[in-house]
């Protein structure tokens, strides 16, 4: 069944982010996030593409929880693996210097990664706009939506729709 690659992928994202919340003043499941992001991949892709798809559904695993490349490349195979590794953080180096090496590394990444990596910044971006973390000023909101442009700008085209909204959303931005 080509679909239960990607109900493994939402139901072991949903397990590893269990318990983790956005920083909204709502503590939104994360896993929304996760899915919002591979709705967008999947909406995106002229054909939609499983691996990318799964890949959105577990783009934090690595980073934010205790899952190792290995594990996902033996539950989902090798190119999810690359493709999550891809578009994952070092966590061992500080928060500035990661948000500098996604500006960096952003025009390497394959048309896949990118498509993840854009769909994240969507996502982001709207829960920024809608549904902002409770205890971010008005200028940490505004600064990570230029640093967020500034990834999306140097990202390798898709051929989809992703840019294009990235830069329509953040066009319509009002903060409540």
């Amino acid at each position: 069944m080509d679909d239960l690659l990607l109900l493994k992928a939402l139901a072991f994202a949903a397990e590893k982010h269990r318990g983790h919340r956005r920083k909204d003043a709502e503590a939104t499941p994360y896993i929304n996030h996760l899915v919002t992001v591979a709705l967008l991949v999947a909406e995106a892709c002229r054909k939609v593409d499983r691996e990318v798809v799964a890949a959105a559904l577990l783009h934090d695993t690595l980073e934010d929880t205790d899952t190792s490349p290995d594990e996902l490349e033996v539950v989902f195979g090798p190119r999810v693996r690359g493709l999550v590794e891809e578009v994952t953080d070092d966590k061992s180096l500080p928060k500035d210097r990661r948000k500098r090496l996604q500006v960096t590394h952003a025009p390497l990444l394959s048309r896949e990664a990118s498509m993840v990596k854009i769909a994240d910044k969507i996502s982001n971006v709207r829960d920024i706009l809608e549904r902002p973390p409770a205890r971010w000023p008005e200028s940490r909101r505004q600064a990570y939506l230029a640093w967020a442009a500034e990834v999306v700008a140097r990202c390798p085209k898709t051929g989809t729709d992703l840019e294009k909204l990235f830069f329509e959303t953040l066009k319509n931005r009002s903060f409540p």
